[in-house]
This record gives structure tokens, sequence and C-alpha cells, in this order.
């Protein structure tokens, strides 16, 4: 989870429906996020992670609803959203397979073409370049490394907590490119 004054964000795994991808076993379930300063509605989004290392991944491109006020209706609807997620785990399995299969020659220029792309801050860019050395080995960067590279810098120790979000769904948004 992820809470501060402003935003907060807590995931939650299935681990019943873990499984394994480059040696590395990935849990789904769903992230819930909301603001009381109205940064952002209340979401309902897919969510990976990544066990060996707590990485976390939001895939809002598939399953993803988004409330304006907190009713009922987010209640009604809920049942709805986790089967979504279970249905559509299949493609995020396939698109995280063919990220570890996906060769990246320039990481580093990878990376800074991403963090344009998704509008990144000074302090996001600053958590994302901490968290290359961890991710990437250079003799083998593909896909999916560079994926992890937005989804470890959500751990970076500065954040606030909608920043760590935006890099965990700056993760998915990634993955979700990957055909």
């Amino acid at each position: 989870y992820y809470l501060d004054g402003e935003f907060f964000s807590v995931s939650i795994p299935d681990g019943s429906k873990a499984f394994t991808i480059g040696g590395d076993k990935i849990s789904p379930g769903i992230s819930i996020s909301n603001s009381e300063v109205g940064i952002s509605a209340l979401h309902l989004e897919q969510f990976f992670i990544r066990i060996i290392c707590s990485n976390g991944l939001i895939a809002r491109d598939v399953v993803a609803e988004s409330y304006r006020h907190i009713s009922t209706r987010v209640l009604n609807e809920f049942p709805q959203v986790i089967q979504n997620v279970s249905n559509n785990l299949q493609k995020h399995q396939d698109r995280f397979r063919i990220s570890v299969e996906s060769p990246v020659e320039n990481p580093e220029s990878t990376i800074l073409s991403f963090n344009r792309q998704f509008a990144l801050g000074a302090k996001e860019v600053e958590a994302v370049n901490w968290a290359v050395p961890q991710e990437v080995q250079a003799e083998m960067a593909n896909m999916f490394q560079i994926v992890q590279c937005y989804t470890r810098g959500a751990d970076f120790p500065s954040l606030s907590a909608e920043q760590s979000f935006k890099l965990q769904k700056t993760g998915g948004d990634i993955l979700s490119l990957v055909n």
C-alpha cells in the first residue's frame, strides 16, 4: 500500500492465480486507489506483483473502473470487476512472456523516451534511474527489465503515494505496448 495525506493505494494479490515468467513468480490481483482531496477518483484496477522483489504493476488497459463519488455503485460492480480481472489474466501473462523475449539494445535511450512519453516529473525520473542498476543487465536487457525499472522505482524512499502509484501505472502502460 501507499498512503499519505492526499492519496492512498492498496493492492490485494490473489496467490491462487500466480504464474511464472522468466523465472519470476507473479501474482495478479486488484488495486484500489482514491484521494480525499480530489487528486483522483476512486479507481479499481488490475494489479500484478512480482513476488521476488515486491514490484507492483497496475495494468489499467484491460480492467479499470473509475467512480467519481463513493456510492453503492462501487459495491454493486465490484464482483464484476473481480471477474474481469480473472478473465483477462491470460492476456497479461502473454504480455509478460513477450516482454521477457523482447530484447532492448539501448536501455538508457528507451527509458529516456518512456520518461518523456509518460511525462514523468524530476522525482519520478530519479526513482526510475535509482532502479535501473537493480533491474537491467546490459548484456541481456529486455522489455521486462525496462518495465521493472518503473515498478521498482515506485519503492524509491522519498516519493509521495501518488508518485509511487504513477510509476506502477507507467509500468503497466509500458507493458501494454508489448505485442
